[in-house]
Order: structure tokens, then sequence, then C-alpha cells
């Protein structure tokens, strides 16, 4: 009965249910909620990589960073190229100060949706630990200028980025 079902979509319809309202709890900060949606979505239709990929973003900002790999994972084995994914394990990998890892991932994301400025905005944080400001700052200054202009808090935090590059550049000039 359950392929009948998914195959005239049901399944399909009340697992995207269980995805927006994962959503909608995730936009309020209630990180148990938006993960029990995402577990029932999954329950639902197992095959939606970016259902793993969802509630591993919901793991990793509830500070479980075990569950959010595993899901994570599981979403990269489902769809090589899912662009959340990648973000999730260049945060962990970033966060555990694996600059090469956290790099090849958030490129991965970048290449999977180039629109998405959180990626190039941690590639640059990388280049700018990697002491490689000139390429940190370019980076920043794209992300700046792809973040939403109502995202005041992320558009601050790239603009002092680009104020520290621009001070670490001129510092190292003769």
């Amino acid at each position: 009965m359950s392929r009948f079902t998914q195959r005239i979509g049901l399944s399909r319809y009340e697992a995207d249910e269980h995805y927006q309202m994962a959503l909608e709890a995730d936009r309020k900060g209630r990180f148990d909620p938006a993960i029990n949606h995402m577990t029932d979505a999954i329950a639902l239709l197992p095959s939606r990589a970016e259902y793993y990929a969802a509630r591993g973003f919901f793991y990793l900002e509830d500070d479980v960073p075990d569950n959010a790999l595993a899901d994570f994972e599981q979403a990269l084995k489902l769809n090589p190229g899912e662009m959340l994914a990648h973000y999730g394990r260049g945060m962990i990998a970033y966060k555990s100060n694996n600059l090469e890892e956290a790099q090849a991932h958030f490129a991965d994301a970048y290449r999977a949706d180039p629109n998405r400025p959180e990626t190039l905005y941690y590639l640059a944080l990388i280049y700018h630990r990697k002491k490689d400001s000139a390429v940190a700052r370019r980076l920043m200054e794209v992300a700046l200028e792809r973040f939403d202009p109502v995202d005041t808090r992320h558009r601050a935090d790239a603009q002092r980025w680009i104020k520290e590059f621009d001070r670490i550049l001129a510092a190292k000039k003769p």
C-alpha cells in the first residue's frame, strides 16, 4: 500500500507538509520540533537528500554535530551535489579548524549554488586564516554584494571583515 500512496503522491505531499512545518519551527528557533518534523518527512520519503541535509542543519544549529554529520553524509550519498550538506560539512570542519576539508566543502557548496553568499563568506574566512588577505577580501566583497540588503547583520559582518582585510593589506605595503 505504501508504494501505491507514494506513487500517487500522498507520501510526497505529507512529507512536504512536514518539511514546511520543520522550516517554520526552525525560523522560530524551535529545533526539537523542526528535527521531529524532518524525521517524519524522512520516514515518508527517505530518498530525498534535501530532507537529510535540512535535518542535519537543524542538528547543527542545535549543537548536535555528530547527528548533523551523519545526516549530511546520508544526504551526500543520495545526492553528491547537495548544497546544504556540503555547507554543513564545511561548517563542522571549519569549527574544528580543519581548513582544507572546510574549503573543499564550501567550494562544492558554491559550485552547487553560486548565488549563496554564505559559502563565499566562509571561503573568505578560510583564506584569511591561511594568511591570503587579498583573496579573502575579494571573496568577502562578492559575498557582501550577494547578501540580501535587509540582512543587516550579515552585511555588517562582511563590511567589518573587508575593513580588517584592508588594514592587513595596507600594513603589508612597503
